[in-house]
C-alpha cells in the first residue's frame, strides 16, 4: 500500500511539475508534447544503436550517465528495439534535426544524421537531470519531442590573450556548450597582451610572447602546446563543436613583435608595437609559416585573422619605406587600402590551405572572395557595417556588443565589467534578440549564419569572474540561436532556467543569478 501510494505522489508531483506546453529542457524545442507515464531508467537499462556510424554518440550518452549519475549501462549493436532500452536510429525519413520519443516501455532518438543524434542525445540528459529518484529507478516523464535549430551557426568565444584559463576550465567551457547545444568555439589565442599557441618553427612567439596578461606584464609564460591543442579540439568534437582559432593580424600583435621585432610595422603611444609590417615581403611568410602550423591543428578549416582595429596603431606604417614602396608598387591611396591589401595576401595563404577566413565586420569592403570568407558584424553602434556585409553578399555571424559581448555586466549595479552608454546586457536582453528587427532585405537572410557570443577577458582575472559573466547568460544565447521566435518565451524559459542553478552549483560555477542577485556577489577585479 505504502509503495502505491508513493508511486502516485511521485507520479502526481511529476506531471505537475511538467505540465507545460514546453519540455523543460534548454533550448526550447520546435514542438514537444508530455505523455502518459514514466520510463524507469535502472542499471539493466541498455543503449542500442542501429548503426556502427552512431558509436561514438552512443558511448557519449554513455558516459554522462554514468559520469553524472552513477549508472554504467551496456551499449548494443543492434536495430531491434527491446523493452525498458534506449534506442539511437538513423531515420532518413526525418526531416528534423531529431526526435525523441519516450513512453513507459523504450526511449527512442531518430535521427537522419549523426549530428541530430547527438542533440537528441542532449535533450534526453538533461530530462534525465531533471528526474525523480523513485524505487523503480530514475523515473524519466514521457514526452514527444520534434526539433531543429533556427540557426547553423551558435557560437561562443572566449579571449585567452588578455588572461587564460588553461585546460581544464575550456574543457568545461565545451561541456556547457555542448548542454545548450552550441556547436561553433571562437578561441581567440593571440593578441597584444600575450600569444597563447606554441607554434614549433617560432618557438618565442609562446615562450617569450606568451610572457603577461592584462593586468600584469610580467606574469610567467602562458600558452597552450600543440598536444593540449589536439586534445581541446578532439575533446570539442566529441561535443559536436568545431573550434576556430583565432590569430590576430594586422594589429594586436604586440605580444608577437615582442618575440619576433623585426616583423613589426610599429605602433602607438598608447598601443606600442600594435601591427605586423605589411611592406616587407617578410612578413608574408612568416605568417604564412604559423597559419600553416595552425590548421594542421585545426581540422575545421576556417582561421579568423582578426582585421579590427588596426587603426589604433598604424600611424608609422606612412614612414616605413617599405611601406612607402608598397604602395607605390601596388597603387595604393591610404593606409585602410594597405591593410586591405596585407587582408588579401593573408586570405590567400589560407585558401591555399583549403581554409576560409574569418574576419571582424572592418573587412566589408575589403574585397575578399565571399565563397571563402565568413565576417562577423560586432559594432552594435554602426548598423550600417551590418547592412553592408548584406549588400555585399558576405556570410555573416552576428555577434554585436549589445547584446552579445558577455564582458558587459548583466546589472547595473555592478561596477568591474563594460557598459556602452549605461546599457549592459541583462539576462532578458540576450534571450530576446532577434535578427528580423533590423529589416534584413528579401533575399538576403540566408547570409544569416547565426548568433555569436564573445567573452572578452580585459576584466576576467579568474574562474569565478568568467563563471558569472557566462552563466546563465549563455542559456539565453543558445535559446535565442535554436529556438525560433514563436516557440520562445522569456517567462517560461525563467521557469527552465532556474532548474539549472542546480546543476550550477553541483559543477561549483560561479554564476550570476539574476533571481537573488545578492547569492553570489559580484568578483572583485584586483
Amino acid at each position: 500500500m505504502k509503495f502505491q501510494l508513493l508511486t502516485f505522489l511521485l507520479y502526481l508531483t511529476t506531471q505537475l511539475l511538467f505540465a507545460q506546453a514546453t519540455a523543460p529542457i534548454i533550448p526550447a524545442p520546435t514542438s514537444s508534447s508530455p505523455g502518459d507515464g514514466f520510463f524507469h531508467l535502472t542499471e539493466s537499462t541498455s543503449i542500442l544503436y542501429s548503426s556502427t556510424l552512431l558509436k561514438e554518440e552512443a558511448h557519449y550518452l554513455q558516459k554522462e550517465l554514468l559520469r553524472k549519475h552513477q549508472l554504467p549501462l551496456a551499449l548494443i549493436a543492434s536495430k531491434t528495439p527491446k523493452n525498458k532500452s534506449i534506442l539511437l536510429e538513423l531515420d532518413t525519413e526525418i526531416d528534423e534535426s531529431y526526435q525523441l520519443l519516450i513512453s513507459d516501455s523504450e526511449i527512442k532518438i531518430s535521427s537522419s544524421k549523426e549530428e541530430g543524434l547527438f542533440y537528441g542525445i542532449i535533450s534526453l540528459i538533461q530530462l534525465v537531470d531533471q528526474s525523480k529518484l523513485s524505487t523503480k529507478g530514475m523515473a524519466i516523464p514521457a514526452w514527444e519531442i520534434k526539433d531543429a535549430p533556427k540557426y547553423q551557426w551558435r557560437g561562443f568565444m572566449l579571449d585567452e590573450s588578455r588572461h587564460f584559463f588553461g585546460t581544464e576550465k575550456v574543457k568545461s567551457l565545451l561541456d556547457w556548450m555542448a548542454y545548450y547545444k552550441l556547436n561553433k568555439f571562437h578561441w581567440h589565442l593571440t593578441d597584444a597582451q600575450g600569444w597563447r599557441i606554441e607554434i614549433l618553427k617560432y618557438p618565442k612567439l609562446a615562450l617569450v610572447g606568451g610572457i603577461g596578461n592584462n593586468t600584469n606584464p610580467y606574469a610567467p609564460a602562458q600558452y597552450y602546446t600543440q598536444e593540449q591543442i589536439k586534445e581541446i579540439v578532439r575533446y570539442a568534437n566529441e561535443r559536436n563543436i568545431e573550434v576556430i582559432p583565432e590569430i590576430d593580424m594586422p594589429g594586436h600583435a604586440t605580444a608577437a613583435n615582442k618575440a619576433y621585432p623585426e616583423f613589426s610595422g610599429g605602433g602607438s603611444e598608447k598601443h606600442p608595437e600594435f601591427t605586423f609590417n605589411p611592406g616587407k615581403e617578410e612578413t608574408y611568410q612568416y605568417l604564412t609559416d604559423i597559419l600553416k602550423e595552425v590548421n594542421v591543428l585545426f581540422p575545421g578549416q576556417m582561421v579568423h585573422l582578426g582585421g579590427d582595429e588596426v587603426s589604433f596603431g598604424n600611424q608609422q606604417w606612412s614612414s616605413l619605406p617599405e611601406v612607402k614602396q608598397l604602395m607605390r608598387t601596388n597603387d595604393l591611396s591610404n593606409l585602410k587600402e594597405v591593410e586591405d591589401y596585407f587582408m588579401k595576401r593573408m586570405a590567400d595563404s589560407l585558401f591555399t590551405l583549403n581554409n576560409k577566413i574569418l574576419a571582424w565586420d572592418e573587412m566589408a569592403e575589403a574585397g575578399l572572395p565571399t565563397e571563402n570568407s565568413i565576417l562577423l558584424w560586432w559594432r552594435h553602434d554602426k548598423p550600417q557595417q551590418f547592412a553592408k556585409l548584406l549588400e555585399n553578399n558576405i556570410p555573416t555571424v552576428i555577434c554585436p556588443r549589445i547584446p552579445f559581448y558577455f564582458d558587459f555586466v548583466q546589472q547595473e549595479s555592478d561596477q568591474y565589467g563594460r557598459k556602452w552608454g549605461g546599457n549592459f546586457n541583462p539576462l532578458e536582453r540576450v534571450y530576446s534578440f532577434e535578427a528580423k528587427t533590423f529589416n534584413i532585405p528579401s533575399g538576403k537572410e540566408k547570409l544569416i549564419l547565426g548568433l555569436q557570443a564573445n567573452l572578452w577577458t580585459e576584466t576576467v582575472t579568474n574562474t569565478d569572474r568568467l563563471d558569472y559573466l557566462v552563466f546563465p547568460r549563455i542559456a539565453a544565447l543558445a535559446e535565442a540561436a535554436w529556438t525560433n521566435a514563436e516557440q520562445k518565451d522569456f517567462k517560461d524559459f525563467e521557469v527552465r532556467i532556474k532548474k539549472h542553478f542546480n546543476l550550477y552549483e553541483e559543477a561549483n560555477l560561479y554564476f550570476f543569478d539574476p533571481f537573488e542577485p545578492h547569492r553570489h556577489p559580484e568578483p572583485i577585479i584586483k
